[in-house]
């Protein structure tokens, strides 16, 4: 069962102290199988700030947000976009990584993180984005997207465009834009089709900034 331990942020816009806080969150139950918690990372000046769905399990090893696959592709896309890396706070809306054991109990198979999950670790995300003050928030993934935007939100109706922010979170979010996850990319029967509507919705997303 998850406890009160860590469940909440202190009140600081310190990253550091943010990601030490969070290293002891026990808001859901995912920290208890993850080997950590997976804090976000990048400049604490960005103007964008990108939030994925959950680590997965490189991400989970190493501690750090898109360094397997999909991160890869997520860089080759960003470069192509005209987005420097090194200048973005990339995160994503749960810090732990979710997963179910294959039949021979050997590999770790990533599972989608519920909704009660995204509703635990949302204060984590919250503080993120008061640290940072982004200009832009680019949410890659209806799981990302709903965790700030509301679970009505539909990413294929509103893939690539700016949308507005609920009340609640909007003098945190001055421009939103949501587009796929990268993993999807990796699944997708025409990658290179799909790649290319990526790449788009990343040019369209960088018009957004002021």
């Amino acid at each position: 069962m998850p406890d009160s331990r860590g469940a909440e942020p202190p009140d600081t816009t310190d990253l550091d102290r943010l990601r030490s806080a969070a290293s002891g969150c026990h808001g859901c139950t995912l920290h208890q199988d993850a080997t950590q918690t997976v804090f976000g990372a990048g400049s604490r000046r960005a103007k964008v700030l990108v939030v994925g769905e959950a680590p997965g399990d490189q991400e989970d090893v190493a501690g750090e947000p898109f360094v397997g696959p999909a991160g890869k592709l997520l860089d080759k896309a960003f470069e192509e976009a005209g987005f420097d890396r090194r200048s973005l706070y990339v995160t994503n809306a749960v810090k732990h990584f979710k997963f179910k054991r294959d039949d021979r109990g050997k590999r770790r198979i990533h599972q989608k993180p519920g909704r009660t999950e995204v509703v635990a670790c949302r204060p984590w995300l919250l503080a993120e984005l008061r640290a940072v003050r982004p200009e832009l928030v680019l949410l890659l993934g209806a799981t990302a997207a709903q965790s700030l935007l509301g679970p009505k939100f539909r990413l294929t109706a509103h893939r690539g465009e700016p949308v507005d922010a609920p009340e609640d979170v909007a003098d945190l979010l001055p421009a939103a834009v949501a587009t796929v996850h990268p993993s999807s990319i990796l699944r997708a029967p025409d990658r290179d089709d799909a790649y290319a509507a990526f790449v788009a919705d990343l040019k369209a997303a960088k018009k957004a900034l002021k």
